[in-house]
């Protein structure tokens, strides 16, 4: 992984959300064959990288914390995730998730961690290993809890887009624009520079 004092300045980032923003948001997908990207949205994550950007993931999975799949039915779908993508010009450069959540079954998962959104810890740490400039950075996601995660951690800007998960929201929920998916996000983004 490049370090931040090995590159001349910090890189801008792309953070997306994961369920509701790249790929349709079926309830706890975990099988690759269940998995089907939001029509558009590998395009759009093209674009981003073609025009500067790092892509990088940050993803709530409480469905490992509530015992509905385990680690590795999550590892093996992301690399499919990102063999896809790669293979589209749409490279993700990392994939952070957070395991846990309070009401979880699975003990060691049942706690309140800084890294389930809306708290800050895996964009803070993808800041750290990826020597990545939160100021010049977006954060694009489906819910309220995406874009305070993006607002505490200091990225730049926040994007909300609407899903079909029950807490995507009309409306700007605190975030610099609204968008109906990402593809129409980076439409505008890319058109305003």
């Amino acid at each position: 992984m490049p370090q931040a004092s090995a590159l001349t300045s910090p890189r801008k980032a792309a953070f997306l959300d994961r369920d509701g923003v790249i790929n349709l948001d079926r309830a706890y997908v975990h099988q690759w064959d269940e998995f089907e990207f939001v029509p558009g949205a590998v395009d759009a994550m093209r674009r981003l990288r073609e025009a500067g950007y790092v892509l990088i993931v940050v993803t709530n999975q409480s469905g490992l914390a509530r015992g509905m799949y385990t680690e590795d039915q999550f590892q093996v779908l992301t690399t499919h995730m990102r063999t896809a993508l790669k293979e589209a010009g749409a490279e993700v450069e990392a994939v952070y998730h957070c395991p846990h959540h309070p009401k979880g079954t699975v003990p060691e998962l049942a706690v309140d961690c800084d890294c389930r959104k809306p708290e800050p810890g895996m964009i803070l740490r993808a800041a750290r290993e990826h020597g990545l400039s939160l100021a010049d950075s977006f954060m694009v996601g489906d819910k309220p809890s995406d874009i305070e995660a993006a607002r505490a951690a200091g990225v730049g800007r926040a994007y909300i887009v609407r899903s079909d998960n029950a807490e995507s929201v009309d409306g700007l929920a605190g975030a610099d624009a609204a968008h109906a998916d990402l593809a129409a996000c980076v439409d505008a983004l890319l058109k305003a520079r």
